[in-house]
C-alpha cells in the first residue's frame, strides 16, 4: 500500500519521456511511479488535487536562512523613500527600547533613500543608543557613534579587516558606513549568538519558504566571516530539526574561515567532515569563499573602472590568499562556491580551479562560483571547461538593475547576470534569491524576472539572456538539484525521486509572464508530507 496518491493533478514532472502526469504514488517518502506505474494500487492518503498544478518542490540554490529567520524580527526599512522616513522609524523603535538596548534594521536602500544614513543623524534618531542598519545588498551597513566607539573606530584602535572600508569624509571622520569586510567590527560586538535563538530564527524562515513551496535550500555560509552567526550554527540547524521546525532540507556551506590545516596543505573541518557529510535533510555543501564584494557597493572587484568614481573594487583578500584558500580546498575533497560578482575576481577564481585541477585532477567535482554578476565572452568557454556551476540571482535585475546599469555603463551590461549564455556554453544555471539580501526571495517572483529581465524602473537588462518559462522552471528545480549534485535524488517527477513536490493554482509555464509570481502555492510536499497547505487539501482517504 502506498503512504499517499496524489490523483487528478496536472503535473510538470520536467522528465523528457513523459512530460505531463496526472496520478503520483509515493511510498517511504520516494515517488514510485506515475499515472499507469500506480494504477490500481492502494494508499494510506490519497488527496484529490482538483486538477490543480504539480512540480517538483522548488530549490533556492543560494540563500541565507538564519539570516532571513532573524530579519523577521528585526525593522524592516525597506519601504522608507526617504531618509527622513527612516530616521523616524528608527526614532519611533528607540522609543520603546532601554536605554542601552541596540535599535537594529535591515533592508534599507540608499538608491531610494539618495544617500546613506549618516551616523550623527542616527544618533539623534536613537537617542544615542547603538544604532545598526543592513543594507539591502548586505555588503554594506550603516552605525551610530556608539557601535563606532565599541569597536574601537573613533579612537583609532580598531583594526580594518583585510577586504573592508570604513568610509570617511572629506575630513577624516568616519560617516558611520562599513562595507565588506569591515562589518566584522560590528559582528564582534554582537556574536555569537544563542543556539536558541538561532534555531527559532531557522523556525521562523522554514514556515515562510514552505509557503512559497520551497523543499530544498542551501544555506550559503555559516560558522565563520560576516556571514556567519555563531561558531555552533550548525547546532542551530540540528536543534530545529529535532523539534520538527526544520520543514525544508538545507545543504551547509561552512565559510571558508572555519577550515583549518588537517595536516600539511591538508584542511578541513574537525573529525575529518567534507563536503557530503549529512543525511537526507541536513548535510554539509561546498566550502564558501568571497573573493570580492558587491556591484550595488561597487566593491566588486572589476576590470575596468565602475562609471562615476572609477574604482576598481577589492578583492576579498589577498589573491594569493584566495587562491591557496581554494586550492588547499579543492585537494582536501571539498567542493568550492566562491562569490565572484566583478570580472576580475571571476578571473582569480577561474585561475584556481584551473590550477587545482591541473595539479590534483578531480572529474565532476562542480564547483561553483556564487553570483557570477559579470562575466566576460572569453571567460564562458573556460566555466564550460572546469565544468563550473554559475549562480546567478535575476531577482537583483528587478531590484536593482537601475542601480547596477549605472554603475557598469552600457558596454558591460550584455555581460550582467547572465542565463541564456551559460546554457548555450552547456552549462546548468539554477535558480536562486541570495536572501535576505536585496528583495523577495519566492521562487516563482525568481522564474518571472529569468524570463523577463526588466528592471523596476521598466529598463530590460541584456534581452538576449532571457529565457522561457520552462527553462525558468528547470531552474530552481532541475538544475538547483544538479549544483548540488543531487539531479539523482530530486529536481524531476518520476520513480525514485524524492517525493518533494509543490502544488500550485496555475501553471507557471502557460500563464502570461506578468502572472507568474501571482501564482498561489496550495500545498508544499517534503518527503511525502505536507508542510504547508495540508489542512487545506481535498482527501479522499486520510490516515489519522
Amino acid at each position: 500500500m502506498l503512504d499517499l496518491l496524489l490523483r487528478d493533478v496536472r503535473a510538470l514532472t520536467l522528465c523528457d519521456d513523459r512530460p505531463r502526469a496526472h496520478t503520483v504514488g509515493v511510498l517511504g517518502g520516494r515517488i514510485v511511479g506515475v499515472d499507469d506505474e500506480v494504477d490500481g494500487l492502494s494508499a494510506t492518503t490519497v488527496v484529490d488535487g482538483g486538477g490543480a498544478m504539480l512540480a517538483p518542490g522548488f530549490t533556492d540554490a543560494h540563500n541565507h536562512m538564519v539570516w532571513y529567520g532573524l530579519s523577521l524580527a528585526e525593522m524592516d526599512l525597506s519601504a522608507c523613500r526617504s531618509l527622513d522616513e527612516l530616521y523616524d522609524a528608527v526614532a519611533e523603535r528607540a522609543a520603546r527600547l532601554p536605554s542601552d538596548a541596540w535599535v537594529v534594521g535591515s533592508q534599507y536602500d540608499d538608491f531610494v533613500l539618495g544617500a546613506h544614513p549618516s551616523r550623527e543623524a542616527l544618533d539623534r534618531a536613537g537617542g544615542g543608543r547603538p544604532v545598526w542598519l543592513k543594507h539591502r545588498s548586505a555588503h554594506m551597513c550603516s552605525v551610530s557613534s556608539a557601535i563606532l566607539a565599541q569597536a574601537g573606530v573613533l579612537d583609532g584602535t580598531a583594526t580594518v579587516p583585510e577586504g573592508g572600508v570604513v568610509e570617511r569624509d572629506a575630513s577624516g571622520e568616519p560617516t558611520g558606513l562599513l562595507a565588506e569586510q569591515a562589518q566584522q567590527l560590528v559582528d564582534a560586538l554582537v556574536k555569537p549568538y544563542p543556539v536558541e535563538e538561532l534555531a527559532q530564527a531557522v523556525a521562523r524562515a522554514a514556515k515562510v519558504y514552505a509557503a512559497e513551496g520551497l523543499t530544498h535550500v542551501t544555506e550559503a555560509g555559516v560558522a565563520g566571516g560576516w556571514i556567519g552567526h555563531s561558531p555552533a550554527e550548525a547546532a542551530a540547524y540540528q536543534l530545529a530539526r529535532q523539534r520538527g521546525d526544520l520543514t525544508v532540507r538545507v545543504e551547509l556551506m561552512p565559510a571558508a574561515e572555519t577550515l583549518h590545516p588537517l595536516v600539511e596543505d591538508v584542511v578541513g573541518l574537525d573529525l575529518g567532515v567534507r563536503t557530503g557529510f549529512g543525511d537526507d535533510f541536513l548535510r554539509v555543501g561546498p566550502m564558501k569563499i568571497f573573493t570580492d564584494g558587491a556591484l550595488s557597493s561597487k566593491t566588486a572587484a572589476v576590470t575596468q573602472p565602475f562609471e562615476g568614481d572609477g574604482g576598481l573594487g577589492v578583492l576579498g583578500d589577498d589573491p594569493d590568499v584566495l587562491r591557496k584558500r581554494i586550492l588547499d580546498a579543492h585537494r582536501s575533497g571539498w567542493r568550492v562556491a566562491a562569490h565572484a560578482i566583478g570580472d576580475r575576481a571571476i578571473d582569480l577564481t577561474l585561475e584556481a580551479f584551473e590550477q587545482a585541477q591541473r595539479e590534483f585532477p578531480r572529474p565532476g567535482v562542480r564547483h561553483r562560483i556564487e553570483h557570477a554578476a559579470m562575466v566576460r565572452p572569453d571567460q564562458l568557454p573556460r566555466l564550460a571547461a572546469l565544468d563550473v556551476v554559475p549562480v546567478p540571482q535575476a531577482r537583483f535585475l528587478y531590484e536593482i538593475g537601475d542601480t547596477m546599469y549605472k554603475s557598469l555603463g552600457e558596454s558591460r551590461v550584455p555581460w550582467l547576470y547572465r542565463h541564456r549564455s551559460f546554457l548555450d556554453a552547456g552549462l546548468r544555471v539554477p535558480g536562486s534569491s541570495d536572501r535576505p539580501c536585496v528583495g523577495t526571495g519566492a521562487p516563482l517572483a525568481g522564474m518571472r524576472n529569468m524570463v523577463e529581465r526588466t528592471t523596476s524602473g521598466g529598463v530590460v537588462l541584456a534581452k538576449d539572456e532571457r529565457v522561457d518559462a520552462t527553462e525558468a522552471l528547470r531552474a530552481f528545480t532541475t538544475h538547483a538539484a544538479y549544483a548540488a549534485c543531487q539531479e539523482h535524488r530530486r529536481g524531476r517527477i518520476e520513480a525514485g525521486m524524492d517525493a518533494d513536490l509543490v502544488l500550485l493554482d496555475d501553471d507557471p509555464t502557460s500563464v502570461p509572464t506578468s502572472a507568474i509570481d501571482g501564482i498561489g502555492v496550495l500545498a508544499t510536499f517534503v518527503a511525502g508530507e505536507a508542510v504547508h497547505g495540508g489542512e487545506s487539501l481535498t482527501y479522499a482517504s486520510r490516515a489519522d
